[in-house]
């Protein structure tokens, strides 16, 4: 980040008070390590209270302050409590950063109710739980609602289970919010990010891949785009933010693809198959 944007983003996000979930690792911590380093107040969930510590503590010498809480965002109670402790430490919710989620690599006929039960829970369902548990605060707040989606939540591609599906849930919830609460002065923002790049060796287990082709094994499931380094998409998500911009998608060239498969399913497909 420019010193231009630092400035900005210091001046815009001092003393306000993030919550970040699935900010062990991946994209939720380079979000909350961009959120603190710009001076906000940031909360850290995650489940895994060993990751979930480590994490904190990188985070301690920098600006701002930093709260760890233990949350699995599938369970009610764990849901209440971070925002309660969030609220008892800070006084205050400025932006929620709905960002816990899972993907899968499977052929979707192979994938079952059950399947598609779980994955839901975890992208659609944890993500209403954790906005409704954090609106009473937000909308007082005019404050800031990110949705973690998908370029797979504006078109489906192959081999990936039911994460589009869960995906695309997840774009549509945002734009109910969008619609209703935007007039009360809250930011909704919806990101759909291409295959974002990992650092921490994590790799599918061949369980997961058996009897899929090679490409399927690759990040994005073969999707043709580079890789988004998450500490600049953390970025763009502040900036976003800033803007109070609706949507983020990245790489900006899928855009074409939307829309043409809004106007021509059969020239969309096509584009899919092509583009991975």
């Amino acid at each position: 980040m420019n010193s231009a944007n630092t400035a900005r983003s210091i001046s815009y996000w001092t003393g306000k008070t993030v919550i970040v979930t699935g900010a062990s690792s991946g994209l939720g911590y380079q979000l909350a390590a961009a959120f603190q380093a710009s001076g906000a107040n940031t909360v850290l969930a995650a489940r895994t209270e060993a990751t979930l510590t480590a994490a904190a503590e990188k985070l301690g010498g920098r600006a701002g302050r930093v709260l760890p809480v233990v949350c699995d965002v599938t369970r009610d109670a764990d849901v209440e409590n971070l925002v309660a402790r969030t609220i008892a430490e800070f006084g205050k919710l400025d932006c929620l950063v709905n960002n816990a989620g899972l993907s899968v690599r499977k052929r979707v006929i192979d994938t079952t109710p059950d399947d598609f039960r779980e994955l839901m829970e975890l992208n659609l369902i944890a993500t209403v739980r954790c906005t409704r548990a954090a609106m009473p605060h937000l909308l007082p707040a005019k404050g800031h609602l990110v949705n973690i989606g998908s370029l797979a939540g504006k078109s489906a591609a192959r081999y990936l289970g039911a994460y589009p599906a869960s995906k695309f849930a997840v774009s549509a919830y945002t734009q109910q919010l969008r619609l209703e609460l935007g007039p009360e002065g809250l930011h909704v923002l919806l990101v759909c990010p291409g295959p974002i790049a990992r650092d921490d060796g994590r790799v599918r287990s061949p369980e997961e891949l058996a009897g899929l082709p090679e490409s399927a094994r690759k990040p994005g499931a073969g999707v043709k785009t580079r890789e988004i380094r998450p500490e600049r998409l953390a970025e763009m998500i502040l900036a976003a933010c800033e803007g109070r911009k609706s949507e983020l998608i990245v790489p900006w060239k899928a855009r074409i693809l939307f829309t043409l498969q809004q106007m021509s399913p059969r020239i969309g497909d096509w584009l899919v198959r092509k583009m991975t």
